[in-house]
């Protein structure tokens, strides 16, 4: 953080008081001074004192000292006054509120952190957002994942920290909470990083937090971002992941945007559509009125490939009693499952009705 801004307070100050006032960093180095001459200079051990001590307000070596808070979680610059008496602890409490508010305006315009969060949130013009990745040192074209982790049944505060310990470049890797339940991952990839690749660090996202936290997660993933004002539009993507996760993949814990499919698609439709496509195609008798049986029988079969001997075996029955529900199915539905084209219509066909129950129910 740049001692100008403490500086341009302290300017402020200045007709106010005649004692020696000032602000040191953590290596106990003065990065503003009221009294220029000692800018530079360094007070030696007295930042581990300080932050060690008990009290709001400490005294060393003739002078006073206060912490300055701010968006980190630990102490990074303190206030000092000259004397040890009431008038210097009072004129230390009053400059530390106001070197705090400086402090705390200037993290929140120019915290990498805070900037990233401006990003995704579209909260940042491009314009804008080039000239501060500039002053940030922002590399724009370094590639970067979105991860949207979503904690399920069970919060927990320390989710923040465990992601800090997994990913622990602060410089390059950001995470921040958006709601009580989401946190966010932006990190950055190597040029090499391949679409799979996201899913493996999400899965070790949700490993780390079930076995430290007992955390039940679900972990949306966006593409990966090949320039910064990409970053946006690859949160929303994390987002409809999850969305269209919990209507097609319900039970998985990683949902990569890119591996949606048509359930993406479908998401996206008016339900008037999708009401419509569900009449023309069960023309004969609604979709409803298969039973459970046939449903668990044409699913089976959709996950072994059409394949009649393999489904009969996994539903250990007879082959022809397969192809006697196949049967059914085609009387009712009009639709013959062992044909591609027919067997097209029917997978989408209940993807849709999946998708209609989810809104019923919203």
């Amino acid at each position: 953080m740049s001692g100008r801004i403490f500086q341009s307070v302290i300017v402020q100050m200045k007709e106010a008081t005649d004692r020696i006032i000032g602000v040191i960093d953590s290596d106990g180095g003065i990065v503003a001074c009221n009294e220029l001459s000692m800018v530079g200079s360094r007070f030696g051990r007295a930042f581990a004192e300080i932050s060690e001590a008990s009290e709001p307000v400490t005294v060393i070596d003739g002078r006073t000292f206060k912490t300055l808070g701010g968006m980190n979680a630990e102490y990074d610059y303190a206030v000092f006054v000259e004397g040890e008496d009431e008038k210097a602890r009072c004129i230390c409490l009053l400059a530390a509120i106001a070197f705090n508010e400086a402090k705390v305006y200037y993290e929140e315009k120019f915290d990498k952190s805070s900037f990233i969060k401006n990003i995704i949130s579209d909260n940042t013009l491009l314009v804008d957002m080039f000239a501060r990745a500039k002053e940030l040192r922002f590399d724009l074209n370094a590639p970067r994942g979105v991860f949207l982790v979503r904690q399920v049944d069970k919060v927990d505060s320390a989710t923040i920290e465990v992601l800090q310990g997994l990913f622990p470049d602060r410089q390059k890797d950001f995470i921040f909470s958006v709601s009580d339940t989401d946190v966010v991952l932006i990190k950055e990839l190597s040029p090499s990083t391949e679409s799979k690749d996201l899913g493996r660090i999400a899965a070790q996202i949700n490993g780390t937090l079930s076995s430290e936290l007992f955390v039940k997660s679900v972990i949306g993933v966006g593409s990966i971002a090949k320039h910064l004002r990409e970053l946006a539009e690859r949160y929303k993507e994390a987002q409809v992941a999850i969305e269209v996760g919990k209507v097609f993949d319900d039970g998985k814990n990683v949902i990569h945007y890119d591996n949606l499919g048509i359930g993406r698609i479908i998401y996206q439709l008016p339900t008037t559509l999708c009401e419509m496509f569900l009449s023309e195609v069960f023309k004969k008798s609604p979709i409803d009125s298969l039973d459970q049986e046939t449903l668990y029988t044409i699913n089976k079969f959709f996950e072994n490939n059409l394949n009649v001997s393999e489904t009969s075996r996994k539903l250990f029955v007879h082959r022809n009693t397969l192809v006697y529900r196949l049967e059914k199915i085609k009387k009712l539905s009009g639709l013959d499952l062992r044909e591609f084209d027919d067997a097209i219509v029917f997978k989408v066909a209940l993807m849709v009705k999946k998708y209609l129950n989810s809104q019923n129910h919203t």
